[in-house]
Protein backbone atom coordinates (compact mmCIF):
# COMPACT_ATOMS: atom_id res chain seq x y z
CA UNK A 1 0.00 0.00 0.00
CA UNK A 2 1.42 3.35 -1.06
CA UNK A 3 -0.72 5.51 1.24
CA UNK A 4 -0.56 6.41 4.92
CA UNK A 5 -3.30 5.59 7.42
CA UNK A 6 -4.81 9.03 6.71
CA UNK A 7 -4.91 8.36 2.97
CA UNK A 8 -1.93 10.41 1.79
CA UNK A 9 0.90 9.31 -0.44
CA UNK A 10 3.65 7.91 1.81
CA UNK A 11 6.57 9.52 -0.01
CA UNK A 12 4.87 12.92 -0.14
CA UNK A 13 3.99 12.65 3.55
CA UNK A 14 7.60 11.80 4.37
CA UNK A 15 8.80 14.85 2.42
CA UNK A 16 6.23 17.07 4.12
CA UNK A 17 7.39 15.85 7.53
CA UNK A 18 10.96 16.86 6.59
CA UNK A 19 9.77 20.32 5.51
CA UNK A 20 7.70 20.71 8.66
CA UNK A 21 10.75 19.77 10.75
CA UNK A 22 12.58 22.65 9.06
CA UNK A 23 9.72 24.94 10.01
CA UNK A 24 9.77 23.53 13.55
CA UNK A 25 13.47 24.31 13.88
CA UNK A 26 12.93 27.88 12.70
CA UNK A 27 9.99 28.37 15.04
CA UNK A 28 12.07 27.13 17.98
CA UNK A 29 14.77 29.72 17.28
CA UNK A 30 12.09 32.39 16.77
CA UNK A 31 10.51 31.39 20.10
CA UNK A 32 13.85 31.64 21.95
CA UNK A 33 14.47 35.03 20.36
CA UNK A 34 11.09 36.23 21.59
CA UNK A 35 11.85 35.04 25.13
CA UNK A 36 15.13 36.95 25.07
CA UNK A 37 13.46 40.07 23.69
CA UNK A 38 10.77 39.85 26.37
CA UNK A 39 13.32 39.53 29.16
CA UNK A 40 15.77 42.15 27.94
CA UNK A 41 13.69 44.97 26.45
CA UNK A 42 14.57 48.42 27.79
CA UNK A 43 13.54 51.97 27.05
CA UNK A 44 10.38 53.97 26.44
CA UNK A 45 8.64 51.08 24.65
CA UNK A 46 9.28 48.65 27.52
CA UNK A 47 5.69 48.24 28.70
CA UNK A 48 4.27 47.98 25.19
CA UNK A 49 6.86 45.55 23.80
CA UNK A 50 7.28 43.45 26.95
CA UNK A 51 3.61 42.49 26.70
CA UNK A 52 3.69 42.11 22.90
CA UNK A 53 6.72 39.78 22.97
CA UNK A 54 4.97 37.62 25.56
CA UNK A 55 1.92 37.46 23.31
CA UNK A 56 4.15 36.42 20.39
CA UNK A 57 6.07 33.73 22.28
CA UNK A 58 2.89 32.27 23.76
CA UNK A 59 1.43 32.04 20.25
CA UNK A 60 4.67 30.53 18.94
CA UNK A 61 4.64 27.89 21.67
CA UNK A 62 1.17 26.80 20.50
CA UNK A 63 2.29 26.73 16.85
CA UNK A 64 5.39 24.70 17.73
CA UNK A 65 3.17 22.06 19.31
CA UNK A 66 0.83 22.08 16.30
CA UNK A 67 3.76 21.62 13.90
CA UNK A 68 5.22 18.75 15.94
CA UNK A 69 1.85 17.01 16.14
CA UNK A 70 1.34 17.39 12.39
CA UNK A 71 4.74 15.80 11.79
CA UNK A 72 3.63 12.87 13.95
CA UNK A 73 0.30 12.68 12.10
CA UNK A 74 2.22 12.37 8.83
CA UNK A 75 4.29 9.52 10.28
CA UNK A 76 7.45 11.52 10.98
CA UNK A 77 9.39 12.28 14.13
CA UNK A 78 9.63 15.89 15.30
CA UNK A 79 13.12 17.22 15.87
CA UNK A 80 13.73 18.02 19.51
CA UNK A 81 17.32 19.10 20.11
CA UNK A 82 18.87 22.54 19.93
CA UNK A 83 21.67 21.04 17.84
CA UNK A 84 19.16 20.04 15.16
CA UNK A 85 17.37 23.38 15.37
CA UNK A 86 20.62 25.31 14.96
CA UNK A 87 21.62 23.31 11.89
CA UNK A 88 18.31 23.83 10.11
CA UNK A 89 17.23 27.30 11.16
CA UNK A 90 17.38 30.25 8.81
CA UNK A 91 15.98 32.58 11.46
CA UNK A 92 18.78 34.75 12.83
CA UNK A 93 19.64 34.33 16.48
CA UNK A 94 19.12 37.55 18.42
CA UNK A 95 21.55 38.08 21.27
CA UNK A 96 21.48 40.84 23.89
CA UNK A 97 18.94 42.96 22.04
CA UNK A 98 17.53 45.62 24.36
CA UNK A 99 16.36 48.39 22.00
CA UNK A 100 12.75 48.34 20.84
CA UNK A 101 13.46 49.04 17.17
CA UNK A 102 16.16 46.37 17.00
CA UNK A 103 13.86 43.82 18.60
CA UNK A 104 10.94 44.56 16.32
CA UNK A 105 13.25 44.40 13.29
CA UNK A 106 14.39 40.94 14.44
CA UNK A 107 10.77 39.82 14.73
CA UNK A 108 10.03 41.16 11.23
CA UNK A 109 13.06 39.43 9.69
CA UNK A 110 12.16 36.19 11.53
CA UNK A 111 8.57 36.31 10.30
CA UNK A 112 9.84 36.91 6.77
CA UNK A 113 11.81 33.64 6.97
CA UNK A 114 8.87 31.77 8.51
CA UNK A 115 6.50 33.03 5.81
CA UNK A 116 8.84 31.86 3.06
CA UNK A 117 9.01 28.39 4.59
CA UNK A 118 5.26 28.25 5.18
CA UNK A 119 4.46 29.25 1.60
CA UNK A 120 6.75 26.48 0.36
CA UNK A 121 5.02 23.97 2.62
CA UNK A 122 1.63 25.29 1.50
CA UNK A 123 2.54 24.50 -2.12
CA UNK A 124 3.98 21.12 -1.16
CA UNK A 125 0.91 20.17 0.89
CA UNK A 126 -1.42 21.24 -1.94
CA UNK A 127 0.44 18.91 -4.32
CA UNK A 128 0.13 16.09 -1.78
CA UNK A 129 -3.60 16.74 -1.31
CA UNK A 130 -2.82 17.22 2.41
CA UNK A 131 -5.61 19.49 3.56
CA UNK A 132 -4.56 19.26 7.23
CA UNK A 133 -1.11 20.73 6.63
CA UNK A 134 -2.48 23.09 3.99
CA UNK A 135 -5.06 24.57 6.37
CA UNK A 136 -2.50 24.97 9.14
CA UNK A 137 -0.06 26.79 6.86
CA UNK A 138 -2.83 28.97 5.45
CA UNK A 139 -3.88 29.99 8.97
CA UNK A 140 -0.29 30.70 10.02
CA UNK A 141 0.35 32.80 6.91
CA UNK A 142 -2.79 34.92 7.26
CA UNK A 143 -2.05 35.68 10.91
CA UNK A 144 1.63 36.45 10.33
CA UNK A 145 0.93 38.71 7.36
CA UNK A 146 -1.29 40.84 9.59
CA UNK A 147 1.38 40.87 12.29
CA UNK A 148 3.97 41.98 9.72
CA UNK A 149 1.72 44.85 8.65
CA UNK A 150 1.33 45.98 12.26
CA UNK A 151 5.02 45.68 13.09
CA UNK A 152 6.04 47.56 9.95
CA UNK A 153 3.52 50.28 10.86
CA UNK A 154 5.12 50.47 14.32
CA UNK A 155 8.59 50.79 12.76
CA UNK A 156 7.52 53.67 10.45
Amino acid sequence: MNTTSIGLNKEMSKNLAVSLNGLLANFQVYYQNLRGLHWNIEGKSFFELHVKYEEFYTDSQIKIDMIAERILTLGGTPLHTFEEYSKLSKVAVGKNITAGVDGVQLVVSSLTELLLLERGILNESAEANDEGTNAMMSDFIAEQEKTMWMLNAWLN
